[in-house]
């Protein structure tokens, strides 16, 4: 039974691209906790707290798209070998500076949201709502932590753009 209104065969592109995303978010679960583990210096205390609120819920993301992807009656791809040659993101290294991991986690950011607008998309083609609405919010989610984590590395002399429309 069909339950879904999208024929198995429409929804294949859609799959894909979630399980990229799924691979995607395995790595970058595994660098904050590398992050979160690894993190010394003056800034201890607000990225060791901050980096393990983010592998919380990247955790919850990786069983959302999984499950997703179960819905739409495939199977996810569940090895981390699998996950390696899938993902968009590398592996980073524990030694990192706090302004390098903030770097690199603003960059798997990118790479993420990136791979969530491809996902939309394909899921848009097929008119698959139910994708469209969980990586509709991801997205939202990850824009907001992209916005903090860029706010921490700022100086604070630097100003933001201003939208005067008066």
């Amino acid at each position: 039974m069909n339950y879904l209104n999208i024929s198995e065969e429409k929804v294949l592109p859609v799959v894909v691209e979630l399980n990229t995303l799924l691979a995607d978010y395995h790595l970058y679960y595994q660098k904050l906790r590398n992050f979160h583990w690894n993190i010394l210096g003056r800034n201890f205390f607000d990225l060791h707290q901050k980096f393990e609120e983010m592998y919380s819920d990247a955790r919850i993301k990786i069983d959302e798209i999984a499950e997703r992807i179960l819905t739409l009656r495939y199977h996810p791809i569940s090895n981390y070998s699998d996950y390696l040659k899938a993902s968009n993101i590398l592996e980073s290294n524990s030694t990192l500076k706090d302004e390098e991991m903030v770097k690199a986690l603003l960059e798997a950011h990118s790479i993420l949201l990136k791979q969530m607008g491809t996902v939309v998309k394909k899921a848009e083609s097929v008119n698959d709502e139910g994708t469209i609405d969980l990586i509709g919010a991801y997205i939202r989610e990850l824009e907001k932590n992209s916005w903090m984590l860029d706010a921490w590395g700022k100086e604070n002399s630097e100003r933001l753009n201003e939208a005067n429309t008066f």
